[in-house]
């Protein structure tokens, strides 16, 4: 069979999602058991995979969507005892002297403390974090989980300090032993030797790290005011993009606040800190700014009335929420609990995600003798690290918060309950998602000695283009990310082939892993299981397919506008 037409039957799983859960918007917890079926289908019909090889796959996705779910239920529960305790109206009141304006707002919860979170985290808890806080500010779920999925680009290829890039293509690039030595002849051409003859030097996957810095600020600069204008536009009540545009000059000043220094210390430092310090610099430098008005406009901008807000706004227990947080039960406990004391949980998750994270520090290798370790025979084992887990976080500072809050004991097992609830609402659609996933990426090794089905799209695409392949190397990048759910996993998956394709077509083979990079983090904005978890968060289940239809043009700029200025920068050098 041609390579095309192989590809061609290895995107019906991909089709499946497109046609049920964006264009005829279905919720995921229905289009996502159909397109598992199709891929289970298609894998041992088709691909005529082992069933064990199969059942494996699926156990291990079965096990990955639990600790999804876990990190889900700790970012809730972390909302609800918020909630509970007056902080989170203490915080919004905190967002609202910084500035009024709706657009300020998500620039800088979404765009900044989003990048931080992202930084020191990744794996979708920036979404878990900065969407119910923007809901908590009194944005539309749907505004917050579209806003924090649409920053899910720039900062994801650092994320959790560096793990695309150092896990993902490092690994990605000695996936198989034989291409792995064009690598090393490539960089040792570069005056990089390896140490052993075997590993890719670091000062090589240093030199990828601040290729893709580079890209990503390039792209980055128009991300806030993206959206911005996607707010106005789709919330405001004029339904303008006018009014979004009219930030411009705030919303470039707040992308570079966080670019410029995200490039310096990619290429000083490395692929660790880039979004990171980037994050937190721009949030001290931006955050100083709309204090002071510079470069906001005169006129606020802002939602229209609740009574006014579209049914698909809400979230499914929204009428709950409001109820509660207008309660004069909070009312009184906002007055108990100071803006530090409000804002000291979140800073607690971060130093937490931070200090787990940094090898230095050596919790990370502690907390890893924790792990629970599950073997497969045919899937490679996977290591679970409950403590490790953004989730287990989650759960200890709120905790904490019950005793420093001093939280009413009922008002406690009531955000508990809740918690519980919403987490339910999602499990459907991650049980069947990230199964599917797994089934799809271990798909080869079947009877019929075809690749796994993500790499025979990939090289169907790249016997379609030809020379041209930079321009679509990002954009297998993100179909990657689309369907692993992860920058991570697409870079282990595509990055050795992303080289050999550049050095095929005659080009710095580098330069194309790069782009698969960015590609990757740019699919992170339309993933679905990133979409259900961060709409879960906030009650949004069921309406995934809508927040993909608007993020989905941000992941159409992020990887046409990579792969244009990859095949401009590849025909200059």
């Amino acid at each position: 069979m041609s390579t095309i037409l192989l590809a061609l039957v290895a995107l019906i799983p991909v089709l499946v999602v497109g046609i049920f859960l964006v264009l005829l918007r279905w919720p995921a917890s229905r289009a996502m058991p159909l397109a598992f079926l199709a891929v289970l289908i298609q894998a041992k019909f088709f691909w005529q995979v082992n069933t064990t090889q199969i059942a494996e796959a699926s156990g291990r996705g079965f096990i990955i969507a639990l600790t999804i779910l876990f990190i889900i239920f700790g970012a809730i529960l972390l909302l609800e005892t918020l909630r509970a305790s007056g902080a989170l109206q203490r915080i919004r009141d905190g967002f609202s002297q910084i500035s009024p304006d709706r657009r300020v707002q998500a620039i800088v919860v979404a765009w900044l403390f989003g990048s931080f979170i992202e930084g020191s985290a990744g794996f979708g808890t920036p979404a878990a974090i900065a969407v119910p806080l923007l809901v908590g500010l009194g944005f539309p779920p749907l505004a917050a989980v579209v806003a924090g999925m649409m920053i899910q680009c720039t900062p994801v290829s650092f994320g959790a300090l560096g793990t695309p890039i150092l896990v993902g293509v490092g690994n990605g690039l000695t996936s198989d032993s034989e291409t792995a030595s064009a690598v090393l002849r490539h960089a040792a051409s570069l005056g990089y030797e390896s140490s052993d003859g075997k590993t890719i030097p670091d000062q090589y996957i240093a030199l990828i790290g601040m290729r893709v810095a580079m890209l990503h600020a390039v792209l980055g600069t128009f991300i806030p005011l993206f959206v911005s204008a996607f707010l106005t536009r789709f919330f405001g009540e004029k339904r303008s993009f006018k009014d979004g545009l009219q930030i411009w000059k705030f919303a470039i000043f707040a992308a570079l606040a966080m670019t410029v220094p995200y490039v310096i210390v990619a290429a000083f430092l490395g692929p660790e800190f880039p979004s990171l310090i980037g994050g937190l610099v721009g949030l001290s430098v931006v955050t100083f700014a709309a204090r002071h008005k510079f470069l906001v406009p005169c006129q606020t901008w802002d939602f229209p009335n609740r009574s006014l807000w579209d049914s698909d706004w809400f979230g499914n227990d929204e009428v709950e929420k409001k109820a509660e947080s207008s309660g004069q039960a909070e009312t009184s406990a906002t007055a108990q609990v100071g803006t530090i004391q409000a804002w000291f949980p979140y800073v607690l998750v971060a130093l937490l995600l931070v200090a787990t994270r940094v090898p230095e520090l050596q919790l990370k290798d502690w907390l890893a003798k924790l792990n629970v370790v599950v073997s497969f025979s045919s899937v490679k084992e996977l290591k679970i690290g409950i403590l490790s887990s953004p989730g287990f976080i989650f759960v200890v500072v709120s905790l904490a918060t019950y005793f420093l809050h001093k939280i009413k004991w009922s008002a406690y097992q009531q955000a508990w309950s809740r918690s519980f609830k919403t987490t339910l609402s999602a499990s459907v659609a991650l049980i069947f998602t990230v199964p599917l996933v797994q089934v799809f990426i271990n798909s080869a090794n079947g009877l019929s000695e075809y690749p796994a089905m993500p790499i025979a799209l990939a090289q169907g695409v790249s016997d379609l283009t030809g020379s041209a392949w930079p321009i679509f190397s990002p954009i297998v990048g993100g179909f990657g990310a689309f369907v692993a759910g992860s920058n991570t996993v697409s870079n282990m998956m595509f990055s050795l082939f992303q080289f050999s394709v550049g050095e095929q077509i005659g080009v710095d083979p580098a330069w194309i892993v790069a782009l698969q990079a960015v590609g990757g983090a740019a699919g992170n904005t339309i993933c679905v299981h990133n979409v259900v978890a961060a709409s879960a968060v906030v009650g949004l289940t069921g309406k995934e397919g809508m927040v993909i239809r608007k993020t989905f043009f941000v992941f159409t700029y992020y990887a046409v506008g990579a792969g244009i200025l990859g095949l401009i920068i590849v025909n200059l050098v």
